[in-house]
């Protein structure tokens, strides 16, 4: 192509426009933040450049990273994108493809999300690399992340492993000026060599398999490319300062502001696992006292091995958890350097309105209606926006994808032996139940588990972004119905509701209650569009308004807690707010005195 102008691009953006760049062939995924749009952007940069590839929202990522593996195994590059405790859901094949290897270069990227902002955790990917014995690189920026891209495909290709590239979310979700560079025409073709020794390796020669790994990370600890940089070489002083990742972005502007980026020596490391011996050895032997500068665990001071020389996480310099912020960063730095800096403002105490679900959500009048059925029961849910059913106490648990439903077949069978009944309703998202909610609903069947399993069918992967789902693929996909797979999975009751009309749906969760206190787990299917998702048809429903026989109950504002509806304390009634209000009118069935009605003036 011609050469374009520098863009401003998302680091999600920049890394899908690297994997098009350095010749990518297959692309898979599993939506995830703070890596969700990096399928989106290969998408759309695979279209701009008319790239011939294979791109794919996958069931799962266990699923997304076989498939990219195999392409790799055809020799052509290959990359699978997910979140961080996505990573845990993959961990099984990437395990085994380290020992394996690989034949053209294969990128699993695993965003990691410190602090957490939207994760059930802050775990370090990269101490899953050493588990697994892969190297990973650590990018500190948008930009950075598209160079560590291309190395990533040489590192893999030049050593057969695939590696992992750990984008934070600060990198993420940062914006930076991207220079987009040709895209190269590899002219591969695939091409997979039987091999049944390396490819199917029983036991014996996993053993073998093992020790030639040993060997190429020996070797990956020395490969010159990607050995830790020295920013500031004029620098001179018995200190030194060591950093990856976002931290490494932070810590260079801060060192600057401070006036110490010409006085104490400052080392960016881009490849913290395996970290390059040499490195070690003359850093311990040049310097005194070491800093370092990582999230979210001490994965490079762990490998200094120095406890005497090296400031970090494991010395209490730096804190274990939590995202590393610049102000935070500046006073380590600052302590470490015997510099003193102003106090950091404090930001106010309390905060606004508590995250809740959309105006005119399904999910909202799905978790209403379980409430007023099984008011004493428990309400195991899952990973997704419907989370935030909690707020609605419609949800007692969130473990992780998939485990409402065998939780709630764990909650029935604790009560059981126990002697009691307990009525137990779990929720579980459509992308969600596809990812992991089979498996644990097979089980529920056969171990004839008494519980409502409540499928909040919406039609995309709202959390996320609105991706598709396997019942509403990309075009081109061949639709799977979920009501098919449930009964498919043994289930004797199998019925769907839409979950606006609060009194039919409401009849349809009291009956699935019923069969399940005497028969066998019941599954409700709550179909209803995603609001937000522009994809979908929107309601052509009537806005409301409040009469004067509102009694001020709040059940409209505290139990249903539509953001459209508004206690005034000054009246003591409720309003409506018209600017957000969907119509979805789920509200005038939930009024106790029905003083909710369709709106007569309509905007």
């Amino acid at each position: 192509m011609d050469r374009i102008d520098p863009l401003l691009m998302q680091g999600n953006e920049a890394i899908a426009r690297a994997l098009i760049e350095n010749g990518c062939v297959v692309a898979t995924s599993y939506p995830g933040t703070p890596a969700s749009e990096i399928l989106s952007g290969v998408m759309s940069w695979q279209k701009a450049e008319g790239v011939a590839m294979h791109v794919e929202w996958a069931i799962n990522e266990k699923v997304a990273l076989e498939i990219a593996y195999a392409g790799s195994q055809s020799g052509l590059r290959t990359a699978v994108a997910m979140k961080q405790v996505g990573l845990n859901v993959a961990s099984d094949p990437l395990m085994s493809a380290v020992y394996l290897g690989v034949t053209g270069g294969f990128i699993v990227i695993s965003a990691d999300d410190p602090g957490p902002h939207s994760s059930q955790t802050e775990q370090d990917s990269r101490l899953l690399a050493m588990l697994a014995k892969i190297p990973v690189l650590d990018p500190d920026s948008p930009g950075q992340a598209q160079e560590l891209v291309a190395l990533a495909f040489e590192l893999s290709e030049e050593f057969q492993v695939p590696v992992m590239l750990r984008p934070t979310t600060r990198v993420c979700h940062a914006c930076q000026d991207i220079q987009p560079a040709p895209v190269k025409k590899l002219g591969r073709t695939a091409d997979f060599r039987k091999n049944p020794s390396r490819w199917a390796a029983t036991p014996n020669f996993r053993y073998r398999l093992h020790l030639e790994l040993n060997e190429k990370l020996a070797r990956m600890a020395a490969y010159g490319p990607t050995a830790p940089r020295r920013l500031n070489p004029g620098a001179r002083a018995n200190k030194a300062i060591v950093a990856s990742g976002a931290a490494a972005g932070h810590a260079r502007e801060i060192m600057k502001n401070l006036g110490l980026w010409d006085n104490i020596p400052f080392f960016q490391v881009i490849q913290p696992y395996p970290l390059h011996s040499e490195f070690t050895t003359e850093i311990l032997r040049d310097f005194d006292e070491i800093l370092v500068l990582e999230e979210t665990t001490g994965v490079i001071e762990m490998q200094l091995r120095d406890r005497d020389k090296v400031r970090g996480k494991l010395s209490g310099a730096v804190p274990e958890a939590g995202e590393l912020l610049p102000e935070l960063i500046e006073g380590i730095i600052a302590g470490f350097a015997g510099v003193t800096v102003p106090a950091v403002p404090q930001p106010p105490t309390g905060g606004g309105r508590r995250p809740t679900l959309c105006p005119g959500c399904p999910h909202r009048a799905s978790f209403y209606a379980i409430k007023k059925t099984a008011p004493k029961g428990i309400y195991p849910s899952d990973i997704g926006c419907y989370t935030l059913g909690a707020n609605l106490g419609g949800v007692d648990t969130v473990l992780c994808m998939g485990a409402s439903v065998s939780q709630a077949a764990g909650f029935h069978h604790a009560y059981r032996v126990t002697g009691e009944e307990r009525d137990v309703v779990a929720t579980i998202g459509d992308s969600t139940f596809f990812h992991s909610g089979i498996p644990p609903l097979i089980d529920a069947v056969t171990q004839r588990s008494r519980f409502v399993l409540v499928i909040l069918d919406n039609a995309t992967t709202a959390m996320t972004g609105n991706q598709p789902t396997p019942a509403v693929p990309l075009a081109g996909g061949v639709p799977v119905e979920i009501s098919s797979v449930v009964e498919g999975c043994g289930v004797r009751f199998c019925k769907t509701g839409d979950p606006l009309d609060l009194p039919g749906f409401t009849r349809l969760v009291k009956e699935a209650v019923e069969f399940a206190r005497k028969d066998s787990v019941a599954v409700v299917i709550a179909k209803s569009p995603c609001l937000v998702d522009r994809n979908r048809p929107k309601l052509q429903r009537d806005q409301v308004e409040i009469d004067v026989t509102c009694t001020g109950c709040k059940v409209c504002t505290s139990q249903f807690e539509c953001p459209a509806l508004v206690f005034d304390e000054a009246t003591k009634k409720v309003t409506t707010d018209l600017l957000i209000c969907s119509g979805c009118g789920v509200c005038m069935d939930v009024c106790p005195s029905r003083s909710i009605k369709p709106r007569e003036e309509k905007p």
